[in-house]
């Protein structure tokens, strides 16, 4: 089982960035996937999240109305669009996968049981 995360990368506040979650070894539409971030000196944080189906996704209010989070599964991807980036987005991002089957995907750090090696994404102002 393996999620890689790739799309990181430095952008100017305001800009956009839109990253990738590609996933192997398991059967892709079956899993709610997650994608949390971490700052420097900060907690791991839950952005958004989208059901196996792709019918139900969840954004944090702190990304609410800037974020789109989505999934092609005939390429095992799921994405997350970011725009009107601002200087507090800078971290690293994770894309997880949700241990539970279930149609409505959480934001509970303790129910993702495979994760991806993160990217980095950098907002200058």
């Amino acid at each position: 089982v393996q999620l890689q995360a790739s799309g990181g990368g430095l952008v100017q506040a305001g800009g956009s960035l839109r990253l990738s979650c590609t996933g192997s070894g398991f059967t892709f539409n079956f899993y709610n996937i997650g994608w949390f971030r971490q700052a420097p000196g900060k907690e791991r944080e839950w952005v958004s999240c989208i059901s196996g189906s792709g019918g139900s996704t969840v954004n944090a209010d702190s990304v609410k109305g800037r974020f789109t989070i989505s999934r092609d599964n005939a390429e095992n991807t799921v994405y997350l669009q970011m725009s009107t980036l601002k200087p507090d987005d800078t971290a690293v991002y994770y894309c997880a996968r949700e241990r539970r089957f279930t149609p409505f995907c959480s934001s509970d750090y303790g129910h993702y049981d495979r994760w991806g090696q993160g990217t980095l994404v950098t907002v200058s102002s």
